[in-house]
């Protein structure tokens, strides 16, 4: 019987032979970079929103800097007004 491998094994072989990781950890690392890359617009904004609250940034700040960093995205959104970054935070 074949062992079946995951369609990550390259990237996780390519891990454990250029770091330090285990093959586990860098399984860890994929899945975990994989996540942050298919987060939704707006499950960043409002993320992002409460990080940066939480650093004590108030909205003004917060939201021009949301809106800076959008278009860094692995994709990027369209984009998006202070406006509507405020309503996909508060509604």
């Amino acid at each position: 019987m074949l062992e079946r491998r995951s369609s990550h094994d390259d990237l996780i072989d390519h891990l454990v032979r250029s770091t330090a990781l285990q093959r586990g950890e860098a399984a860890r690392v994929v899945l975990d970079v994989l996540a942050y890359f298919d987060e939704s617009t707006d499950d960043f904004v409002r993320r992002r929103h409460r990080e940066l609250q939480a650093g004590g940034l108030v909205n003004t700040e917060i939201f021009e800097r949301i809106a800076a960093e959008l278009p860094h995205r692995a994709v990027a959104p369209p984009e998006l007004s202070l406006r509507q970054l405020r309503r996909i935070v508060y509604g």
